[in-house]
């Protein structure tokens, strides 16, 4: 039986995507009152010495296609911990709600009677420009696409081949598997010549950034040795600040 004054409550955080210094301020606050952290792989753990001497980190990542903690096993530490302990962060690496099942846990801890608060981060989108790939372009992008590579199924996003026929920026998430799925659907189209750019890491030291045409996907990921996770961006804005090398 918890203490009547404890009060349960789930803090969702983005800790963006990667520099710790990309932290935002009301995350670096709320942190410092964690009682409980539960984080994942792609939150840098040196947010971890914010929190208080007391607060329990538990680590509950998921590596693509490698070992993972369940999604019901994190729903039950977020119920057990917030129920027991009072404050859970749950720390996510970019923004807790692209991509990052963020909401999920929002409305599974609200069905349980527990107080939830949704602090953003910086997606690892966003933080494209410190390769001089900006997201947007007058003349060059009129939008952004922002698609996961992979759905549920295993099957390519649909939302790719409509992504393509615009004259806007293409984000793909977790999209590295689909490399050439993802360039055959684009030379299908007749645009295999489109500015694309792989990264990996994008504001740490180790970070990694291959340029080319996205015909030649694949091949770009495998000459720079880039694995997960990743990011890949398709479009003009990719060649405003690099040079594209044909082949």
């Amino acid at each position: 039986m918890r203490s009547s004054s404890i009060i349960p409550e789930l803090y969702v955080v983005g800790a963006g995507p990667g520099d710790p210094e990309l932290l935002t301020l009301k995350a670096h606050k709320v942190l410092q009152t964690a009682e409980v952290i539960l984080y994942d792989n792609l939150a840098n753990q040196e947010l971890l010495a914010l929190a208080p001497a007391a607060c329990e980190c538990v680590y509950v990542g998921k590596k693509p296609y490698g070992e993972y903690t369940p999604q019901e096993t994190i729903h039950e530490l977020i119920l057990e911990k917030a129920r027991a302990r009072g404050r859970v962060i749950r720390l996510k690496g970019g923004d807790p709600f692209i991509f990052g099942r963020g909401f999920e846990e929002i409305l599974f801890a609200r069905a349980h009677g527990i107080a939830t608060h949704y602090i953003p981060g910086i997606s690892s989108m966003q933080a494209l420009g410190f390769e001089d790939v900006p997201l947007t372009h007058r003349i060059v992008s009129e939008g952004v696409w922002m698609v996961t590579g992979t759905k549920k199924d295993g099957s390519l996003s649909a939302d790719l081949r409509l992504a393509m026929q615009s004259n806007s920026t293409v984000v793909i998430y977790m999209g590295l598997k689909k490399a050439a799925e993802i360039a055959a659907a684009y030379c299908a189209m007749g645009r295999g010549d489109t500015p694309a750019a792989v990264v990996q890491h994008l504001t740490l030291p180790q970070r990694k950034l291959a340029i080319g045409q996205v015909r030649n996907l694949p091949a770009l990921v495998a000459t720079q040795g880039i694995t997960y996770p990743a990011l890949i961006v398709i479009g003009g804005v990719v060649g405003l600040g690099h040079s594209v090398p044909a082949d």
